[in-house]
């Protein structure tokens, strides 16, 4: 059981009956005087005790709220069955079990009937589910670390290291209910098998699809139907943005594999209801996923003092100015609030992307030897001479580039040298700048490649080389060769023949600084961010193959690479 701080009353395992008769528990966090306050509610997959929530939630109690954490439908204390979200929305109870369960937090004894919404991750999910379902006594919305699209995240490609991780991890409570005779049972337990015991087989295994079903218990066969379904879009909360009827406050991280929140946002401005368009706020800090951590040292770097902030501040900054009439100057902020990295300050802008953005080509150069930091690549706005030879690599799938990321599966800052020796891997960098260049806003490649496989993939990865010549990852992005065309059409790839690949990155927000250098690195493979292509063009879950492939990336004048930053005017 949650332990109350001083003055804070938790009532735990208090029962919601949603309308078709099924008890959804949640525990309820309040001022012990018994007063009637604001409602902030969170919907959460994954465990309402978790230390996270429980912190959060006392801290928001002691700053007058009363605070609601709700296990989902078919988790932990709650009844019914689990539905994940990595499906069709509308194939979920959500929407509907979020409608009731603001209406049922309104009427608390302790409400004074206003509610907000708060959570991060899926819990931001079931926020935008209820909000779009328009509960009368919804006043205002906190949604952080969710993108308005899966596949902004996923990029169409399994995450074998964090979808396997997560499946194994919310298959513990599906085992305990079950009444399983062996754990996992806990998500504390789960983690430290996967990690100690499990990782290093499961990642490895093919094909994916044929890992024994009671590794994941009861969610396998949700798993198998994601795994068949890659390419397709399940949320699609632009649906949403013109039915959302409060305003909306988004939180994200440039290290944030659901960086996509910041498309709820624009989506927010420019086709929600119109009245409310300016209320929206958007902040992007420089943190990764993990947004209970949100400290000014994250990797290598440290981003300075004014890079730290307190999620349960953040939350509540926001509601005591919307449901408590309290400016502390938000009101008069710019909506969108940036950590520029580099500057290493807070930045307030009207709109995204920057209306000042100057979009600027970066031409890829080079004699054919761009393979390691030791090759010849080059990055320059100059364009490419008309006779420069292409750069060659082997991708091998049985020997991946191993994605650098961090303990729990998720992008963050890292030092890229592990992988400065790979030959399979192209660098592209400018020469030291000689003056600060400023780079916020979406980033794109074009990349003019061939490969001997009916199916490959491109990454792309973008980076900053510090004057010591520590250089530390930025950004990412990759594309499956027959997504090309678009995730729903699969297009043949014609093994040998040049084609434009159009490889989309997550956004970057940085004052690079004289000195230092811009990389970019191309390759074929990110694991376990992301699954292996076999390069054999069948399906990776049923394919046991792995065929090695020959890619060839053209730079030269008639077949320009080029790499697309938002430079902004310093």
């Amino acid at each position: 059981m949650p332990e109350a701080a001083a003055g804070i009353v938790v009532d735990n395992d208090v029962e919601c009956v949603v309308r078709d008769g099924t008890v959804l528990r949640a525990d309820v966090y309040r001022p012990g005087d018994g007063g009637r306050r604001p409602v902030l509610v969170n919907r959460t997959p994954y465990g309402k005790r978790e230390p996270r929530y429980v912190n959060d939630a006392l801290a928001l109690a002691a700053r007058g709220y009363t605070v609601v954490v709700q296990d989902h439908r078919g988790r932990y204390a709650s009844d019914g069955e689990y539905r994940w979200m990595f499906r069709d929305r509308l194939e979920t109870p959500d929407a509907e079990d979020g409608y009731d369960t603001v209406e049922w937090a309104a009427r608390l004894p302790w409400s004074d009937g206003r509610v907000g919404t708060w959570g991060h991750s899926n819990a931001s999910w079931a926020s935008w589910m209820l909000a779009g379902a328009q509960p009368p006594s919804l006043a205002a919305a906190l949604c952080t670390g969710m993108g308005a699209d899966l596949l902004s995240m996923t990029f169409g490609i399994f995450e074998t290291g964090r979808r396997l991780e997560w499946t194994y991890m919310q298959a513990a409570d599906t085992r305990r209910r079950a009444g399983a005779p062996f754990g996992p049972f806990t998500a504390a337990e789960a983690m430290r098998h996967w990690n100690q015991v499990e990782r290093g087989k499961y990642l490895w295994w093919l094909p994916l699809g044929d890992i024994p079903a009671d590794v994941f218990a009861g969610l396998d066969d949700q798993l198998q139907a994601y795994h068949r379904a890659q390419n397709r879009e399940f949320m699609r909360f632009a649906e949403l943005h013109p039915q959302v009827r409060v305003p909306v406050m988004m939180i994200t991280g440039w290290w944030d594999r659901l960086v996509g929140t910041i498309d709820n946002y624009v989506g927010m401005a420019t086709r929600g209801p119109e009245h409310l368009r300016r209320q929206h706020r958007l902040v992007v800090g420089p943190w990764g996923h993990d947004i209970t951590a949100l400290h000014g040292r994250i990797g290598p770097v440290d981003h300075g003092p004014d890079a730290a902030r307190s999620y349960a501040g953040m939350i509540a900054r926001w509601y005591d100015f919307q449901l408590k009439g309290l400016d502390d100057g938000i009101g008069a902020e710019a909506p969108v609030q940036l950590f520029i990295l580099g500057a290493d300050r807070w930045r307030g802008e009207n709109e995204w992307p920057l209306a000042r953005t100057r979009w600027t080509d970066f031409h890829l150069h080079g004699s054919g030897s761009a393979n390691t930091v030791r090759g010849d690549g080059v990055l320059s706005e100059a364009p490419p001479p008309a006779d420069a030879p292409p750069d060659r690599y082997v991708y091998d799938p049985r020997d991946p580039v191993m994605s650098l990321m961090s303990a729990d599966a998720q992008a963050a800052p890292v030092d890229q040298s592990p992988h400065d020796h790979r030959a399979d891997i192209l660098v592209y960098q400018t020469p030291p700048l000689a003056a600060e260049l400023e780079v916020v806003g979406p980033v794109t490649l074009t990349l003019w490649a061939a490969t001997d496989a009916p199916d490959t993939d491109w990454t792309a990865r973008l980076a900053v080389v510090h004057e010591d010549g520590l250089c530390v990852n930025l950004t990412y992005g990759i594309l499956r060769a027959r997504y090309r065309d678009g995730y729903e059409n699969p297009t043949p790839v014609e093994p040998g023949r040049p084609c434009a690949y159009t490889v989309r990155l997550n956004p970057v927000g940085i004052r690079f600084k004289r000195g230092q250098r811009i990389r970019l690195y191309v390759s074929s493979s990110d694991f376990p961010n992301f699954d292996r292509n076999h390069n054999t063009g069948r399906d990776y879950w049923s394919d046991p193959e792995l065929r090695p492939a020959r890619q060839t990336v053209f730079h030269d004048a008639a077949r320009p690479s080029r790499l697309t930053l938002p430079v902004i005017p310093v």
